[in-house]
């Protein structure tokens, strides 16, 4: 989270547009981002000019401006000095200029297509400009805190339960399904796309010599993914990427979220993917799909119970979404598929008919690989649930013990104070017991049988437990019922010896009142 002068800058910011007239929240974050959005483009653009001047095909460089002197850069944005016709230009030429970023026919030029400007007083675009260029937007990370510490201004979980998902969570996370370079990626409830984004710096890292790790002009240090072939880049760009949501304004942030990290044509759908939508707008993506399914979807929220598609209710009758949305990316996924996913921890214990079922068909039916518990504060200030990361392995329906042991791991601490300030702790890159759970699942290796004797203490934070167990346990998957908690004898004095120290002290403290009595005569 941003701290001191740059919090301080945000929150002024945040200010102006309410004091202009602007104080819907997401409103105010989606104007910002839009701002945001256009002073980025012409960093990119910059970057591209750049690369154009040392390629020996320049042509094969795609620039999104006109020239230098485009006056719907940000740079030349800065030197208009009549507010009112910085209000046209931005309003009549880079608001419609967004919607022709990308390939023709992305989904990013889709949802940018009802983009608007909903600033309306010149003086407060020309404040919101001028504020928002002091904002260091070159460096990504500190990007990722703005977009994060704006979202927090929401308070609490949006209507239908969404809440952004810490980076260090998202980050172990998509550790832990390690994809390629070659796997098909989806987030059913994608927000602002934070599991998108982060699957893509891991790929860009993953696949990036010691040689090709680059200082770029601003000084930042870049990975650039040089062990990937022309081919293997357009698949990434084009292909790889799938998110779905039904709140038009997270799309729109999502969007351009993904294209300032460097993704030219993410596919961003508009639909309820729990409902029957889906599978009638999007066959191919319902059914069998991808390799890798990353979500942190809604706990709670409206539910339209008659328009669920048949084919979820079909394997759990029940209306609770995260129950649905588990049932949902097992649908999605290929044979074979890897899913890391939040859950609250009622899926783990839960005790109705569709919580046993659910679990049953992870463990029975599936490959349940791990799961990580998560410390209640987490997710505030959205929210104080507590809450744990499954991650499993698609199997065939029809077979039976696809599970064999499971890994389990208890996070006590994240990095972060779990209170709703949610501040950091110690070093930048130190995130604790998250850091030690990705070390500790290196170590397991997806549970081969040279790694089981590392993890048979479960006084320890990582262990495993064997199908066997949790079956008899009725597919209870809640780290209490397994770990063993280490209670150590307290040691007292003996009752004399404390009645001694405490006559002693009686004495001395009538000694101290005595000795104040004679001080004041």
């Amino acid at each position: 989270m941003i701290t001191g002068e740059l919090r301080n800058k945000v929150d002024k910011l945040w200010e102006e547009f309410w004091t202009g007239g602007i104080t819907n929240p997401l409103t105010v974050i989606e104007q910002i981002s839009f701002l945001m959005f256009a002073r980025n483009l012409d960093y990119r653009e910059s970057l591209n000019e750049r690369k154009a001047r040392r390629s020996k095909d320049p042509d094969s460089i795609k620039l999104m401006f006109k020239g230098p002197d485009d006056q719907r850069r940000w740079k030349n944005l800065l030197n208009i000095t009549d507010n009112r016709e910085l209000l046209r230009v931005v309003r009549d030429e880079v608001f419609p200029h967004f919607k022709k970023i990308g390939n023709n026919g992305s989904t990013y030029s889709e949802y940018m297509a009802d983009a608007q400007l909903m600033i309306q007083k010149p003086s407060l675009l020309q404040k919101a400009i001028s504020m928002i260029n002091g904002l260091p937007l070159e460096h990504s990370d500190t990007k990722g805190d703005l977009y994060e510490y704006l979202l927090s201004k929401l308070t609490t979980a949006g209507i239908n339960g969404q809440f952004r998902t810490p980076r260090h969570i998202i980050d172990m996370m998509v550790e832990l399904v390690d994809p390629a370079k070659t796997d098909l990626i989806a987030d059913p409830a994608c927000g602002t796309g934070g599991f998108l984004v982060r699957s893509f710096e891991y790929l860009r890292q993953k696949y990036t010599s010691k040689k090709g790790i680059v200082e770029d002009d601003f000084g930042n240090m870049v990975h650039t993914a040089d062990l990937l072939s022309p081919e293997e880049r357009r698949f990434i760009h084009n292909k790889m990427f799938t998110g779905f949501d039904f709140d038009v304004t997270m799309l729109r942030i999502a969007s351009m979220n993904l294209i300032l990290h460097g993704l030219e044509n993410p596919k961003i759908h508009y639909c309820d993917s729990l409902s029957k939508r889906m599978p009638e707008h999007f066959p191919k993506l319902a059914f069998d799909h991808f390799d890798v399914v990353l979500a942190n979807p809604p706990f709670k929220g409206s539910l339209d119970y008659e328009d669920v598609d048949n084919s979820l209710l079909g394997k759990v009758k029940t209306k609770k979404t995260e129950l649905l949305f588990l049932t949902l990316m097992i649908r999605m996924l290929k044979l074979g598929g890897r899913c890391a996913v939040v859950v609250p921890d009622g899926v783990l214990f839960g005790s109705s008919r569709a919580h046993k079922d659910l679990r049953k068909m992870l463990v029975e039916n599936n490959q349940l690989e791990a799961v990580v518990s998560l410390p209640p504060g987490v997710f505030k200030p959205y929210a104080g649930v507590s809450t744990a990361v499954l991650v499993f392995t698609k199997g065939d329906e029809e077979s039976e013990g696809q599970t064999e042991n499971v890994f389990f791991y208890d996070v006590q601490a994240d990095g972060k104070t779990l209170d709703d300030k949610r501040q950091k702790i110690g070093a930048a890159d130190d995130w604790q017991d998250v850091d030690d759970a990705k070390r500790q699942w290196e170590k397991w290796d997806h549970g081969k049988k040279s790694a089981l004797k590392h993890f048979e203490d479960r006084k320890q934070k990582a262990f495993f437990v064997t199908r066997e167990e949790i079956s008899e346990q009725d597919y209870d998957l809640s780290i209490g019922r397994y770990k063993e908690h280490v209670y150590e004898e307290s040691q007292y004095d003996p009752p004399k010896t404390i009645l001694k120290r405490l006559a002693k002290l009686e004495t001395e403290i009538q000694a101290d009142i005595k000795e104040l009595e004679g001080m004041l005569g």
